[in-house]
């Protein structure tokens, strides 16, 4: 976690901020950390980055909000040129975080906040704005955010004494993410930002209104297109990672490939990962010249950066445990033997 110090300073830029505009990264750690400090504070736009880095195709925003602080929340790499549009607006920015980064590449003007170089850790953000706000109300959007980065936080021993009903006696957070009624409304989050942009903000409307997540649960008009987007994706994922089950061998590695129109190969990876802790996955998204791939297993960064080797072009990043990687469909081949001997 981040010192007490650090938590008042953020804190004291909010108390600051008039108009805030909240770019925040498009999963689940990213929306509640939102979630958790705009309904605390009251004030605000929030607006969900689909791609990394952040970069100049979002300072339009700036501009429609006219915003007199910036926060940004869970978003692993921002761009020089986002930076520079923002520093000529003479806006000042907040950015909190939790992934690996170079902190010599981050500009001065810039208030960083990142719990892996004042302790050492990398909890989840949302974890980090529920210290800002403490608001008990709120300690389901806590755990919902924590669970869905594989993240036990403190606090759910409370959130079960609260809400027994929609927890399991259980200190696995993949484990309670699959199987419990918390679990479920962090699925359906997760899931729900994979819809149109227009069904996208009408969700967040409704999780900034709701007072207790027994409401996210019961199905009524207001979050109708929410739970039918759910149903959809559920249904979908169940049988993507029935395929990749079928498809797997009595290999280290479990690489899967797949398309269509939805990307949810993080989500597939998760649930491969859940059903094969000892294995490491690997999911490709093909569509177009370029492949996104989520990768899940024990230290598998490590892995990853040895398979990289040679291969031009690819980018990667995230934890220990997970990383996103992105490289040319033609590459996927390589990059699977090249997994192979790193494992070796």
């Amino acid at each position: 976690m981040i010192a007490k110090k650090e938590i008042l300073e953020i804190r004291e830029h909010l108390e600051r901020a008039q108009n805030p505009l909240f770019y925040f990264d498009n999963d689940q750690d990213g929306l509640c950390s939102y979630l958790l400090l705009r309904r605390f504070y009251g004030k605000g736009n929030g607006v969900p980055v689909k791609t990394s880095p952040l970069g100049m195709e979002y300072i339009r925003r700036i501009d429609e909000f006219d915003p007199d602080y910036i926060f940004i929340l869970d978003q692993p790499t921002v761009s020089n040129d986002f930076f520079e549009g923002v520093k000529k607006r003479n806006i000042p920015i907040v950015w909190i975080d939790h992934h690996e980064t170079n902190k010599e590449n981050i500009p001065t003007q810039v208030n960083y906040f990142n719990p892996i170089f004042s302790s050492k850790s990398s909890e989840p953000v949302t974890r980090i704005c529920y210290e800002v706000t403490k608001k008990k109300e709120d300690l389901w959007i806590l755990v919902a955010g924590c669970l869905a980065d594989k993240y036990f936080p403190k606090e759910y021993k409370n959130f079960s004494e609260i809400y027994p009903d929609l927890s399991i006696d259980s200190e696995d957070p993949f484990k309670i993410f699959y199987s419990s009624e918390i679990g479920k409304i962090s699925r359906m989050i997760g899931m729900g930002l994979k819809d149109r942009t227009g069904l996208v903000m009408k969700m967040i409307r409704f999780l900034l209104s709701v007072k207790t997540p027994y409401e996210v649960l019961e199905e009524k008009n207001e979050n109708s297109s929410f739970h039918s987007r759910f149903n959809v994706i559920n249904s979908k994922l169940k049988i993507l990672t029935d395929k990749a089950k079928k498809d797997s061998s009595s290999r280290k590695i479990l690489f899967f490939r797949y398309s269509g129109e939805i990307s949810m190969s993080a989500d597939i990876a998760n649930k491969l990962s859940y059903d094969f802790p000892e294995k490491i996955i690997v999911v490709a998204f093909l569509k177009g010249a370029r492949v996104n791939l989520s990768i899940r297993g024990k230290d598998v960064k490590k892995i990853v950066e040895k398979a990289m080797n040679g291969i031009s072009l690819a980018t990667y990043g995230g934890h220990n445990d997970a990383v996103g990687a992105q490289m040319n469909e033609d590459q996927l081949s390589e990059f699977e033997k090249n997994l192979e001997e790193a494992l070796k």
